[in-house]
């Protein structure tokens, strides 16, 4: 490939990716999400909830930074998640002064209610594509995100 057609279709990836965290940030689709899935939970509270459950247990510093939210708000929903029974928050075991969320059986459920919800809401998005095309497109995407990451940590290492 040129060196001008990659810049082209990387100028093109960044553009669908673009409007990728567009849509999955409407508002309006959050709502659908948590109407499909017969879940009544704050909007700014579910993906904390499918945080802790992907990532737990999680400090609340490190979830506050994937979420790319503020620590304090972070702590003041992680609070309510737990007042709601949703997730428990706990010392962790590397670090007393550091509390993780980790996922409770309440909160489990939630979540397997929201992944059954975003399939069915997905799916005919999906409906026409081969089996073959969508494993394609999870390997690529699972790459393209690992291979960010991984820049990234060799950015802040300073390499």
């Amino acid at each position: 490939m040129t060196t001008r057609r990659r810049q082209t279709t990387l100028r093109r990836l960044h553009g669908a990716i673009i409007d990728l965290v567009v849509l999955m940030n409407l508002p309006s689709r959050d709502d659908d999400l948590l109407a499909e899935a017969g879940v009544s939970l704050d909007r700014a509270l579910f993906p904390l909830l499918v945080g802790v459950e992907r990532f737990g247990p999680i400090g609340v510093g490190e979830l506050a930074e994937r979420a790319g939210r503020d620590y304090t708000t972070i702590s003041r929903q992680v609070a309510k998640l737990a007042a709601l029974g949703l997730v428990e928050r706990r010392p962790s075991p590397a670090d007393a002064r550091v509390k993780e969320a980790i996922i409770t059986a309440e909160g489990r459920r939630v979540t397997d209610a929201l992944d059954a919800a975003r399939q069915r809401i997905a799916g005919p998005a999906l409906a026409q594509w081969s089996d073959r095309d969508l494993m394609e497109l999870e390997r690529l995407m699972r790459r393209y995100v690992d291979d960010m990451f991984a820049a990234a940590d060799k950015a802040a290492d300073g390499d």
